[in-house]
């Protein structure tokens, strides 16, 4: 597993665009295969999207041919509603950039049959010949997606019983009311995600310290869902300082020694060679 050291929140998003970019544009696509690039929600992506927004307004990178496959849903919600992932996404990306609409894959929470259309969603990513990148961050309890504390390794896209620790975080978007906030959630699997070919994991914020400790430091664990990335051969965590509080001083700088030395190597490169 990579990892990735940055002085703030900025930079650490800066760089996980730069690297989105640069493998959107080296990609060549064809009739059969288009770049299929996973995303998540929440606050911690939000300056990655208005990094690559800004990137695209400058005509750096075109997602004309990118396919994506959003992480999670809550369900019951409707796709209009304003704390929807789906309108998270539209109004904080999508619109914003040239991706063409049927390329956008997203959870539908208000499913009559909930597991044809988890069944659907992993039958619709290896249609699309599978994720090449996968964009994710990670919850102060150390869960990837909406697979909270305890979720398989091996699982794949179904339908979560949110932990009350995640309502309580999330309830902040429902007017601090926890009546309001969905308690299940339509989600990829931990498989599912580490079934793609490169997983970048965010962690930013001392609230993401503990989760970033168990991601590195500490040994594969189911009740630590992040811990997963460690058995990914192109895995990287990219987290900013204030996410590195709880690791050890010589585990800090032995990484952000390996990065000096891959970028030396690399004369300046960014990718996971």
């Amino acid at each position: 597993m990579r990892v990735v050291i940055k002085d703030s929140y900025h930079a650490a998003c800066c760089f996980v665009a730069d690297y989105i970019i640069a493998r959107i544009n080296a990609f060549v696509p064809d009739k059969k295969k288009h770049f299929v690039l996973g995303l998540p929600t929440g606050s911690t992506p939000l300056g990655v999207y208005e990094c690559l927004i800004e990137h695209y307004k400058k005509g750096t990178v075109s997602f004309k041919d990118v396919v994506t496959f959003n992480m999670d849903e809550y369900v019951g919600l409707d796709s209009k509603h304003e704390q929807s992932y789906h309108y998270f996404m539209w109004e904080n990306f999508f619109k914003h950039i040239d991706i063409q609409q049927e390329h956008v894959h997203i959870l539908n929470g208000r499913a009559t049959d909930v597991k044809q259309e988890c069944d659907n969603y992993e039958k619709a990513i290896l249609e699309n010949g599978g994720i090449d990148l996968f964009l994710g961050g990670v919850g102060a309890d150390g869960h990837i997606a909406f697979n909270e504390p305890g979720t398989s390794l091996a699982s794949r896209t179904g339908c979560r019983q949110l932990a009350y620790s995640t309502i309580q975080m999330n309830s902040r978007f429902f007017n601090n009311d926890l009546s309001l906030v969905p308690t299940e959630a339509l989600t990829v699997g931990v498989q599912t995600v580490m079934d793609a070919n490169e997983v970048i994991i965010m962690a930013t914020g001392q609230a993401k310290a503990q989760a970033v400790y168990h991601a590195v430091e500490d040994g594969v664990n189911h009740l630590w869902t992040v811990s997963a990335l460690q058995m990914h051969e192109r895995g990287i965590l990219v987290c900013d300082e204030d996410a590195c509080d709880e690791l050890k001083f010589g585990t800090v700088k032995y990484f952000k020694r390996l990065e000096s030395y891959r970028s030396a190597k690399n004369k300046g490169s960014i990718y996971f060679e």
